[in-house]
């Protein structure tokens, strides 16, 4: 099997930076969780500020391998960037819209999550690992 059939079977799921805010840190342990846990073989992630800052090897990557971007909020940061390199982008996912569905809860903060704050988590990693998981397979076959 070539370098190159095996970087077909992946896919990168790429969080916003969200720095500052709860929904950006969901963001980002949504992806920890699909790459360690769920999908660990299939999953990876790249830094969304080396894709912006142009970086040669993460701006291949995103052409290269399909993208789950999931962004915090409406600006669509992943989304958008990943799109700007040129990226292959499979389906965004926002955060803001999994959480609409848990209105009134409490989160957590933009350090800690709250219990709640983890159920959106894993909700939404199961919603990245189900689209991924049937791109790995079709490309096995």
């Amino acid at each position: 099997m070539t370098n190159a059939m095996n970087e077909s079977q992946k896919i990168l799921v790429i969080p916003c930076s969200g720095v500052g805010k709860v929904h950006g840190l969901v963001s980002r342990e949504a992806v920890y969780h699909v790459t360690d846990e769920l999908l660990p073989k299939q999953a990876d992630t790249v830094c969304l500020a080396l894709l912006v800052s142009g970086d040669e090897e993460t701006v291949e990557k995103v052409k290269q391998i399909p993208c789950i971007t999931l962004d915090g909020c409406p600006k669509l940061c992943a989304y958008k960037n990943v799109a700007l390199s040129g990226g292959n982008i499979a389906k965004g996912i926002r955060v803001y819209d999994v959480m609409k569905r848990h209105r009134g809860a409490n989160f957590g903060t933009a350090t800690a999550l709250s219990e709640e704050g983890w159920a959106v988590v894993k909700e939404l990693a199961a919603e990245v690992a189900q689209t991924a998981e049937p791109m790995g397979k079709s490309i096995e076959e």
